[in-house]
């Protein structure tokens, strides 16, 4: 039986143009990146805060537009990290339907664990295999090297999806381990409980039951991420007016990746937007 879970608030009326004035602002500021390239943390910014706005008027990613939104987060996220890590002076990057070129710069504070996490998250949205690759060879040391400081449970993580990517199950088995280990709430030190419990936790959870194959146990998994999610950005009238919340895009990383294992996904939600989740709009302009 399919479970429903409707996600919170109602669209507003101005939110139709509030997206449409984000977008046009965001490509702007993605065809002016080459002439800026201090700005691509800022543009990072950017792409995920457009990907945000499109859920508000476009739940199920049903629009050409909303899909163009997400894949330019997936680009933005892939090129960060390309230009973190790769030799020469110059890379190329496809952002927004053309290649880019920017400048190598090595470790920064915003290319980090969470920062990779969010790449790697929209990467298996948009099924980009290449790019899925292309983050597991970052190495953790460049993630550290941000300087940021974040709980060790998130380097484990980081660590299970590089090895289950690069198919080295011993490691996967080990870096999952410490992982579930590391993010109890007594053992984590600095991020906030409920977000680690409500958010940061449950796509590990999750990913835990996908590689047991347990389907049964992946649903209701799924349920209880994304009633944890609904729990978390409703908690006050603040977060739940943050856009932010209207799509869970860790549990739909994976269970992006369950759908294309074959998983029955029997969850229907907003916060899990059918569109993305069903691969419809993939392959629709190259990335």
């Amino acid at each position: 039986m399919t479970v429903i879970i409707p996600r919170h608030g109602v669209p507003g009326p101005d939110d139709e143009g509030f997206a449409r004035d984000l977008t046009r602002e965001t490509i702007e500021e993605t065809c002016s990146i080459e002439q800026s390239p201090h700005m691509i943390d800022a543009l990072w910014n950017s792409v995920r805060t457009c990907v945000r706005a499109r859920s508000t008027v476009d739940p199920t990613c049903s629009a050409v537009e909303t899909w163009e939104a997400v894949v330019n987060a997936m680009q933005v996220g892939s090129a960060i990290f390309r230009t973190a890590t790769a030799t020469g002076a110059t890379v190329e990057c496809r952002i927004h339907h053309e290649m880019r070129t920017l400048p190598v710069t090595g470790p920064r504070t915003f290319i980090n664990a969470p920062s990779w996490i969010d790449a790697f998250y929209f990467a298996l949205i948009c099924r980009d295999q290449e790019r899925l690759t292309e983050l597991c060879e970052v190495p953790m040391d460049v993630l550290r090297a941000s300087g940021a400081q974040h709980d060790e449970y998130l380097y484990h993580w980081v660590a299970t999806l590089q090895a289950y990517w690069s198919r080295q199950q011993p490691h996967m088995v080990e870096a999952l381990t410490a992982a579930l280990q590391t993010s109890h709430p007594d053992a984590a030190q600095i991020a906030p409980r409920d977000w680690l419990q409500n958010i940061s936790y449950p796509p590990i959870n999750l990913f835990y039951q996908f590689i047991k194959h347990d389907h049964a146990g992946f649903d209701s998994a799924l349920v209880e991420a994304l009633e944890l999610h609904k729990t978390y950005w409703t908690k006050d009238e603040d977060r739940e007016d943050d856009i932010k919340g209207l799509w869970a895009v860790g549990p739909l990383a994976i269970a992006c990746l369950a759908h294309d294992g074959d998983f029955p996904i029997d969850v229907e939600s907003d916060y899990l937007p059918q569109h993305l989740l069903q691969r419809s709009w993939v392959g629709e302009f190259p990335v």
